[in-house]
């Protein structure tokens, strides 16, 4: 059995509509044990409350950024092979992704105003994030303006790759320029480094929750790409006769 398989639409929706029941209720059950979990964690002793803005943020902006990779991998693949659900599970992604985004600077600007005194720093980590949220805006408008589909997943496919630099600056900013306010990475397994275990594993069930978040939302959206392809076939097809 070979994964282009999966390439195939109606196996991708057979499949896909076996796995969404599960991948929902482990999402919600993840999101939900891991905030709490979180938000019940005792107060830092340098941050205070403001710790707890970690359980969010940081499943956030990690997502934002795989969003942005995994959205890289389905461009290439159908840049490369033309398999037109990788096309369409790229698009149902960047909205997803967008918001992660998002979440990820305003939960930033709510823990930085009582830590840095302001809301917002020309930080290079946060210019890059702020960047790329611009790129998933200009991704979507692209999918939006371009009435060929193929010809939206060709250009889209395109700005993915030279957004995907702005992904790994939003990665790796702080070892790039020592300069910047932002802390480090929160999860770290340098000696002396590593966080508490009590924020940790709330932190790991936080971040699985998320990941399944995502998970559950792709295949709703692609999901809902497929049949709107198959509607505008149909129509199409009517229109002819």
């Amino acid at each position: 059995m070979s994964i282009w398989e999966y390439a195939n639409p109606v196996k991708f929706m057979r499949v896909s509509g076996a796995m969404l029941p599960w991948t929902v209720a482990a999402a919600v059950l993840c999101c939900v044990a891991g905030v709490v979990w979180g938000f019940l964690t005792p107060l830092d002793y340098k941050q205070g409350a403001t710790v707890k803005i970690l359980f969010l943020h940081v499943p956030a902006a990690m997502m934002a950024i795989n969003i942005w990779v995994m959205m890289l991998v389905a461009s290439l693949i159908w840049l490369i092979r033309r398999h037109h659900v990788s096309a369409l599970a790229a698009k149902a992604a960047a909205p997803v992704g967008a918001v992660m985004t998002l979440i990820a600077l305003a939960t930033g600007a709510i823990w930085g105003q009582p830590m840095w005194g302001s809301w917002w720093e020309w930080d290079p980590r946060l210019t890059s994030f702020l960047i790329l949220f611009l790129f998933y805006v200009g991704y979507i408008a692209l999918w939006s303006a371009v009435e060929d589909p193929d010809s939206a997943a060709d250009l889209t496919g395109v700005l993915c790759l030279v957004g995907s630099v702005f992904a790994l600056l939003s990665r790796y900013a702080v070892l790039f320029w020592n300069q910047g306010l932002h802390q480090g990475a929160s999860l770290s397994v340098a000696p002396g480094e590593r966080m508490s275990a009590i924020y940790r594993y709330p932190l790991y069930l936080s971040m699985l929750g998320f990941f399944l978040l995502f998970l559950a939302l792709l295949l709703i959206r692609t999901r809902t790409e497929i049949r709107k392809r198959r509607l505008a076939a149909l129509i199409a097809r009517e229109m002819r006769t």
